[in-house]
């Protein structure tokens, strides 16, 4: 029996963030479990072979070159944006087709590449509905606590740029030469009204919240994540309600669609807790793989037919049979999954999913999936605030 097989790239170990990556692998799960129970692919299951990244790029572009040997139809997942940009080059170098769920950083790759698509909305786009939260709440002083890496110095360029036309300034703290009670310090000589949480998951932001909300110099000062630390529950775990009351950016739809409302559903029994967007993005990458894998069987298939029929002329070198009376070449599958992106039109979690080519986006992208900046309600950290959509 044929089975058709998608790498997963996930984060199940440490130093990656290993709550987004269990949310992650369950929407994964979760769809293909629901794909073969409707049938699989052309009556053929799919299956997932996954690998842990630890947030970790050269590991991911080791998985995405081994998943490729082992002949997977395409790879999927990956959390972490450094870590996918990795994994994004190195299926574009191979040829692999790749579907990025949840990484956010613009530059995918460095150049164009026509077999890596993304369902998560480029950094440029949420963060900057983030500006205009920050601008539409009043902030004019802004202070980012920062580490050294691609995507948060990224993510500060974004803010400043977008921001500065408004009047407001964005000052960066490196928190790899400042403790979260010096930064407190800083805060205060700067006059900053809002403090943004550019760091690492639990360290050092949970002890840069634990001071700041215990420094009374800093009572009206606002702490924002636009990253998503918040989103999950480890993060109310280890805060409780000093971890309220601080806005992140998260992918989810104002009112969940009926497919939203039973996935989500679905995903809180696996989970047993209630389901991040991280798990959607999981599960909707998984939809939109089955969608493409359906129309590369059927061409490839059509394809293999011509090649037999009598008197047939392939159009496609790949397609031609070599000489010596060898069995024809069947036309490339990676290629045939690539080639569906332009033509998705699949109902996810959070709504209809298309693919194009968007401006300064190198690979091919929903535009966009929902953005909502929210954050835990102080009355009830479990329960979250929508405070601004884009």
């Amino acid at each position: 029996m044929v089975i058709h097989t998608i790498g997963a790239l996930v984060p199940l170990s440490r130093p990656g963030w290993v709550e987004a990556g269990r949310h992650l692998l369950a929407g994964l799960e979760l769809g293909v479990r629901e794909v073969n129970a409707s049938g699989g692919i052309a009556g053929q299951p799919l299956a997932l072979e996954v690998r842990d990244t630890a947030a970790d790029p050269d590991r991911a572009g080791a998985a995405v070159e081994e998943l490729a040997g082992l002949g997977v139809a395409a790879v999927t997942g990956e959390f972490h944006s450094v870590v996918a940009r990795a994994a994004a080059e190195r299926a574009a170098a191979l040829g692999v087709p790749y579907l990025c769920s949840s990484a956010v950083l613009d530059a995918l790759t460095e150049r164009p590449a026509d077999r890596v698509a993304r369902l998560a909305p480029a950094q440029s786009h949420g963060w900057r509905i983030y500006g205009d939260f920050l601008l539409a709440a009043g902030h004019r002083r802004i202070a980012v606590a920062t580490q050294p890496s691609v995507y948060w110095a990224s993510g500060t360029r974004i803010l400043r740029d977008h921001l500065a036309p408004h009047g407001a300034t964005v000052v960066e703290f490196d928190m790899s030469a400042l403790s979260p009670d010096a930064l407190c310090g800083e805060l205060v000589d700067h006059r900053a009204t809002a403090l943004l949480l550019l760091v690492g998951h639990p360290e050092p932001a949970v002890p840069i919240v634990t001071s700041v909300r215990r420094d009374a110099r800093l009572a009206g000062l606002l702490i924002g994540a636009p990253a998503g630390q918040p989103e999950l529950p480890g993060w109310a775990e280890l805060l409780g309600d000093d971890g309220a009351a601080i806005p992140f950016l998260r992918y989810l739809p104002e009112r969940p669609t009926p497919l939203g409302r039973r996935v989500g559903s679905a995903l809180r029994e696996r989970l047993a807790q209630v389901p991040s967007f991280v798990a959607f993005e999981g599960y909707d990458a998984i939809l939109v793989l089955a969608d493409v894998l359906r129309t590369a069987v059927q061409r490839t298939t059509v394809q293999r037919t011509a090649l037999v029929r009598p008197g047939a002329l392939p159009t496609h070198a790949a397609d031609r049979a070599p000489t010596g009376g060898a069995a024809p070449i069947p036309s490339d599958m990676w290629a045939a999954v690539a080639g569906g992106w332009s033509g998705v039109a699949v109902e996810g979690t959070r709504g209809m999913v298309r693919f194009s080519r968007a401006p300064g986006i190198g690979v091919w992208q929903w535009v966009w999936a929902p953005v909502q900046v929210v954050d835990r309600d102080p009355a009830d950290p479990t329960r979250f605030r929508v405070l601004h959509t884009g």
